[in-house]
């Protein structure tokens, strides 16, 4: 009998995966413990003995074929790398997204895991038209779309504050995609693929400490001017993300809460 109910707890235990498509910075490796523990602390935590594994697909490191089976839901991180390259770890990734597509398995592409899936469906990601972007964005949400009702519930708003770090963008939806979000800089803000892809340029997982020291890194590489760091920066003095709204939206996906 003990050994049954242990089994049908293990059934019952939702099971979730990160790919992480970044390196930990020290900072965030100092003050969170790594960005699994930021991911985690996000989109985690919700049900006794919900477990969340690390997979970094940066270094080369991915689940089996058979394991993928175990596993209610998956989470691509961002990433420096671009998206459309062609290192083998892009395009293992992409060949394993492929397989959770057929699963229909549910996956969150956030920033660069939101071009892999448009990569992998068909569509088109390249260089910003408006050049790079980084610092606190408001996005416009797509009026009177269902889904978001689902996931949002009674009351679905009509912009979001999100992080924003990213220099490509998608250019061409897939043809199976439906647009969730835009901006004045950004056409795909975000957007789905049936009940099993939903994907965010943004980061719902940033805040204002994460993003500064994003911000002070690609200064001191000399990737960027000053000028525009100190606008990034400018942008998060006196506001901050929803971040509660897109933990709502991001768990409810995920874990089929609606």
């Amino acid at each position: 009998m003990v050994v049954e109910q242990q089994q049908q707890h293990k059934k019952t235990k939702k099971r979730f995966a990160l790919f992480l498509a970044t390196c930990d910075s020290e900072l965030v490796k100092k003050a969170y413990g790594g960005y699994f523990n930021v991911f985690v602390s996000t989109f985690g935590g919700d049900e006794e003995g919900e477990q969340w594994d690390l997979f970094r697909v940066v270094d080369g490191d991915f689940p089996g074929d058979d394991d993928l089976d175990d596993y209610d839901g998956f989470v691509i991180s961002g990433s420096p790398h671009d998206a459309f390259a062609d290192a083998d770890w892009i395009v293992k990734l992409c060949s394993l997204c492929q397989k959770l597509d057929e699963m229909k398995k549910k996956v969150l592409g956030i920033c660069f895991g939101h071009q892999i899936i448009t990569r992998v469906k068909g569509g088109k990601i390249g260089r910003a038209r408006q050049g790079p972007d980084m610092g606190l964005r408001t996005i416009t949400i797509a009026k009177d779309n269902e889904k978001l009702g689902l996931y949002f519930g009674n009351e679905v708003p009509a912009s979001l504050a999100i992080v924003k770090c990213h220099q490509d963008e998608v250019l061409e939806l897939p043809d199976s995609a439906t647009v969730l979000a835009s901006s004045e800089v950004c056409q795909v803000e975000m957007f789905s693929i049936g009940d099993h892809f939903l994907c965010i340029q943004g980061h719902p997982e940033y805040n204002k400490e994460i993003l500064f020291e994003i911000v002070d890194r690609v200064l001191n590489m000399k990737l960027m001017e000053q000028e525009f760091a100190d606008k990034a920066k400018s942008t998060m003095e006196t506001a901050q993300p929803d971040k509660d709204l897109w933990q709502k939206l991001c768990k409810n996906f995920l874990k089929g809460q609606i």
